[in-house]
């Protein structure tokens, strides 16, 4: 069986990220259920911890801190377990906000909103060893995550394209593609050759919600990940609950994948829906979960590419526009729910947030089904059509339960919320780690099988992981693969190990 693994790995060594596509005589032989931490540094608090990156060949982290100041901080790791901070690159000349940041050979890119975040954005392409400047280039309207394709020819962000607070300011959403080997030349790309199939996307689960059911501005980029060939690009649509396929060729949005729904009324699916039960209490329930992934990844393997998500879920909250009440407050349909009044308690349903632009079925103002955000889970989708390949049903809750990490505060809402995601050739073993922002910790999975994961971990971290990030064996600087997860509440960047066999 061992053999068996190893030889399935081995057509899997294409993985979602350039760091991970390294020739398999440099894998290290680890256990994938044995990291530890053995480093961490505050960067200062709130807000100054989020997405970090690595340059092997200056063996530094670079790492988002928006707390008092906008700024990307370098911490040097060549000792992973002696880290310190060695300079920091003010983004003040910039604009806004710097959302994510990503390196290839010797290149930083940063995604910087304006200061008037629904002004276009920018990429500033810096020098990882002097950190000079060499390239500021002008993207879509909140680039929210960057990324470059794993040949390095292309740097990819998604932009978010967020409304203002009063949304009298909405800018459509979209992604910029900038070749790097012709001038940072960049193409945006909207959502308009889709409008024409909004309904047939709409059956399959494909939401437009905003006041306006605007589909070019209510489709909001989220997260991206690039095919090991750099071919193909996949961005989460997290609000529209949708995958968005990119041909980098061509430059062009070749598909649209509604991921539909996930049903909560079975043993398997069984969620605790509220903060005010005197517990931890997971039961079904008669309600559906919306997807709506942040972080997405990929491998292939035999052919096939895996796409894999963190299902946080989201909802639109601003001063003139909310999709999001509770249970309690909303009227449901009596055929559909004749026991409402009873449903509706605190001990029961009544605390739940669930979307108001889903469920009223015949828009008679009742709800004939409910809807809430996110999976609570992370799956596994077939790239060439978005079928589930896999989800992890209740797991991720009932491992924090048992890790005693569990938020029971958090159950009306997204309970654990899998957020973040990245996949990693631990030894011969395809290994996924998923964020969960409100549990405060990691889950390790074995994906060497992809339509049969194994759980294998779950570990502590700081306060809200945001960015998870794998640096292989052959790129690290201990040549054993590490694990860096950076905390937006508390500003941790932490690195943990594995234990070498």
């Amino acid at each position: 069986m061992r053999f068996i693994a190893f030889a399935c790995c081995l057509l899997a060594f294409v993985a979602c990220k350039k760091e991970d596509t390294d020739p398999v005589e440099k894998f290290v032989n680890e256990d994938p259920a044995s990291y530890v931490e053995i480093a961490s540094i505050n960067l200062g608090g709130l807000g100054a911890a989020e997405i970090t990156t690595y340059d092997p060949i200056t063996k530094r982290l670079f790492a988002v801190n928006n707390g008092t100041t906008n700024k990307i901080d370098v911490i040097n790791i060549a000792d992973p377990a002696a880290i310190s901070i060695i300079h920091s690159i003010s983004m003040s000349p910039y604009g806004g906000f710097v959302n994510s940041v990503d390196v290839y050979n010797g290149k930083l890119a940063a995604a910087i909103e304006s200061t008037n975040k629904q002004d276009p954005g920018k990429v500033v392409i810096f020098n990882t060893t002097t950190y000079a400047e060499e390239k500021v280039i002008t993207v879509g309207a909140l680039p929210d995550m960057v990324t470059f394709s794993p040949d390095g020819k292309f740097i990819l962000t998604a932009n978010e394209g967020e409304p203002s607070a009063d949304y009298s300011n909405d800018p459509e959403g979209s992604v910029s593609i900038i070749s790097v080997d012709n001038n940072y030349a960049v193409t945006t790309l909207n959502f308009a050759a889709f409008t024409a199939q909004q309904t047939t996307l709409a059956e399959k689960g494909l939401r437009i919600s905003g006041p306006n059911k605007n589909f070019l501005k209510d489709i909001e980029p989220e997260y991206i990940t690039v095919s090991a060939d750099s071919k193909t690009a996949w961005v989460t649509l997290q609000e529209a609950n949708a995958i968005a396929t990119i041909d980098l060729a061509s430059k062009t949005f070749t598909n649209i994948l509604p991921l539909g729904f996930k049903d909560f009324n079975s043993t398997a699916h069984a969620i605790d829906i509220s903060d005010r039960d005197n517990g931890i209490n997971f039961a079904p329930w008669k309600i559906f979960g919306i997807y709506m992934p942040d972080a997405i990844a990929n491998f292939s393997m035999a052919g096939k590419t895996y796409l894999f998500t963190a299902n946080e879920g989201d909802s639109r909250e601003y001063n003139n526009f909310a999709d999001v009440r509770r249970l309690s407050s909303v009227n449901l349909d009596a055929t559909a729910f004749p026991n409402a009044a009873t449903l509706k308690t605190d001990a029961q349903m009544g605390r739940l947030n669930i979307l108001t632009t889903n469920g009223d079925t015949d828009n008679d103002g009742d709800y004939d089904a409910l809807y809430s955000m996110g999976g609570r889970s992370f799956s596994i989708w077939d790239a060439s059509n978005g079928a589930l390949i896999f989800d992890s049903k209740n797991e991720l809750d009932v491992k924090a339960k048992d890790l005693a990490v569990y938020d029971d505060g958090r159950s009306d809402d997204k309970s654990v919320e899998p957020e973040a995601i990245t996949i990693g050739r631990v030894g011969s073993k395809m290994i996924a780690f998923v964020g969960l922002e409100r549990a405060d910790a990691i889950a390790i999975y074995d994906v060497t099988i992809p339509t049969a994961p194994v759980f294998l971990k779950m570990i502590k971290t700081g306060d809200a992981p945001e960015g998870v990030l794998f640096i292989p064996a052959s790129k690290s600087p201990i040549q054993q693969s590490l694990l860096v997860v950076s905390s937006e509440n508390d500003g941790l960047v932490k690195i943990y190990k594995a234990t070498k066999l």
